[in-house]
């Protein structure tokens, strides 16, 4: 019995000390807590392991998520305006609540004409991986090696395509640097999938229930508005404003201009972890491997999957000795689920507990703007065997597959495990 006690509270030590992470990552930088809305970094990267003796790199395939933008919908900026100009005409908003205020117009004013547009920062975040990647993979770069850059049709994809290959160019002209942005790809760029976007909407009264559930919007209404009844009887729907209010927030490390804003202060610890929790759920829903969704959601980017494998093969088995590089940018809406049907560092996790799973499943890893997956490949010269090191932000990352020569693995092993999994996609009833 005393055995069975012990093997409980172990385990629910090791339950809360997942989520005591979490909490903690948060507290240090509340900014992660923006998920797909966080900026990503511009320096802290680690090393790259060393290759095995003997091994160089020769070829990059990458898929990789737009920089900072603007937020897309107007209504993420208007709704929260309306609803505090509605308490400044009454005389009903605290000294925070018309500070946010001042600043929310000068955000909503400098959004005009941008929604969804790079932001300034966008561009920087581009131009610094694709220096990274020069540096850290030098021999990919070679003269004459050739660089395809394609793109789906959105300008900030586009020009984010831009910005790297434009840093590329810069640190050796001799590369050939080719791009594109056309509907001929977006098959597998980014791909529509209606049997995805069905099994979704069903899942809409689940993420509405733990919407309301897990969101306690009264402690931020109480920061805004100086009297509680007039909150309560003005704010039209408070569990979207609490949303809205975190998303701008969040967006804010987007720009230069508001890169020092803070309103993190309007929203407890406990806020700031339920929002992050419900979105994290929101996207988990939309994009993971769960049996709540027949595990059929994250096969929509198998046709990219394929591509990946099709550009590889094509670099080990050409004649050119210098393949160079396959770069594609698009949206996280297409990073995450690929990070999940790859597998990639567990992404591939499957649960239907949607209470714990915040604890085992953290997007904030994952995508934040300019998000970026590649599978850097090397080869030794006398050898047919390929290794693939992947790289998940460029950070090492791993896949589930064996290896023994860890962080790389053995290409040959990686591409059988997609194809086998790409064999295995769920018939949807």
């Amino acid at each position: 019995m005393k055995r069975i006690i012990v093997i409980v509270c172990l385990a629910l030590v090791g339950v809360l000390s997942l989520t005591a992470g979490v909490r903690e990552d948060f507290k240090a930088n509340p900014k992660l807590s923006a998920n797909n809305y966080q900026a990503y970094p511009a320096y802290g990267f680690p090393a790259i392991t060393p290759a095995p003796a003997g091994y160089a790199p020769f070829f990059i395939n990458h898929y990789g998520r737009h920089g900072s933008r603007w937020l897309i919908n107007d209504k993420k900026y208007s709704y929260p305006l309306q609803m505090l100009e509605k308490g400044e005409r009454y005389g009903k908003l605290t000294r925070r609540g018309q500070e946010v205020l001042d600043t929310l117009r000068l955000v909503y004013e400098a959004s005009h004409g941008r929604l969804g547009e790079l932001s300034d920062l966008g561009h920087e975040q581009h131009q610094g991986i694709a220096r990274r990647m020069f540096q850290n993979f030098p021999q990919v770069f070679v003269d004459g090696a050739p660089v395809v850059a394609r793109s789906t049709v959105v300008i900030r994809c586009i020009l984010s395509m831009q910005n790297e290959v434009d840093m590329l160019a810069s640190l050796n002209p001799r590369l050939k640097i080719s791009t594109d942005a056309s509907q001929s790809t977006m098959y597998y760029m980014n791909y529509s999938d209606s049997v995805a976007k069905q099994l979704r909407q069903k899942m809409a009264p689940v993420r509405d229930d733990l919407m309301k559930k897990w969101l306690k919007p009264k402690g931020m209404l109480k920061k805004l508005f100086n009297d509680q009844e007039f909150a309560r009887d003005s704010v039209s729907d408070p569990y979207r404003l609490m949303l809205y209010m975190f998303e701008v927030c969040g967006n804010m490390q987007s720009h230069h201009q508001f890169e020092g804003v803070n309103w993190y202060d309007l929203f407890s610890a406990d806020d700031i972890y339920s929002v992050w929790r419900y979105n994290n759920m929101y996207w988990y829903i939309n994009s993971g491997e769960t049996p709540l969704t027949q595990c059929r959601v994250d096969y929509m980017e198998a046709n990219l999957l394929r591509n990946f494998i099709q550009d590889a093969d094509r670099a080990i088995t050409g004649d050119d000795q210098s393949p160079g590089a396959s770069l594609r940018f698009g949206h996280e809406s297409v990073v995450l689920p690929l990070c999940c049907l790859m597998g990639l560092n567990g992404a591939d996790y499957r649960t239907t507990d949607l209470e714990t799973l915040d604890r085992y499943w953290q997007t904030y890893k994952i995508f934040p703007m300019a998000a970026n997956i590649q599978f850097v490949y090397f080869r030794k010269a006398g050898s047919d065997d390929i290794l693939m090191l992947p790289l998940l932000n460029e950070r090492e990352a791993t896949l589930p597959v064996e290896t023994d020569v860890a962080p790389y693995y053995h290409w040959s092993d990686v591409r059988d495990y997609f194809i086998d999994k790409l064999s295995r996609q769920p018939i949807v009833k």
